[in-house]
């Protein structure tokens, strides 16, 4: 990994997504995450770090459960002819499928996009095509 690629991947983060300030990036304290260049991009964009304590591996179990998720259910499905290609699909992956279709246990089974929109528990969601009586 580099701090150039976490950068762009976050820029992407921000234009897409657009966070309030004070937003928190977690990570473990690889050097890409702990390097002068990340930190001042955090800085300017108002992006509060949260950094994993040395050794303790539940600090970063969402991240992990992400990254074996994203293998498993995009990265190992077939091979990728080009990085480009991948990148598209990862895109798309995470911007339809993870984000808003995948239900996750640590949001109490409500999508991200679900959450983002106020959401707390999956019993407050709307359910479709049902009409509730006045």
């Amino acid at each position: 990994m580099q701090t150039s690629l976490v950068v762009d991947a976050l820029k992407m983060a921000i234009k897409t997504r657009r966070p309030p300030a004070g937003v928190i990036f977690h990570s473990d304290r690889g050097a890409q995450y702990t390097s002068r260049t990340f930190a001042r991009f955090c800085a300017k964009h108002k992006i509060r770090r949260s950094l994993g304590r040395t050794g303790i591996c539940f600090d970063n179990a969402v991240s992990e459960s992400f990254n074996a998720t994203y293998k498993k259910e995009l990265i190992h499905t077939r091979p990728w002819p080009t990085i480009q290609i991948l990148k598209k699909r990862t895109f798309e992956w995470v911007e339809t499928q993870y984000n808003r279709n995948r239900r996750h246990s640590t949001l109490d089974y409500l999508t991200i996009e679900e959450y983002e929109l106020g959401y707390r528990d999956i019993d407050e969601l709307p359910v479709q095509g049902v009409q509730l009586a006045a």
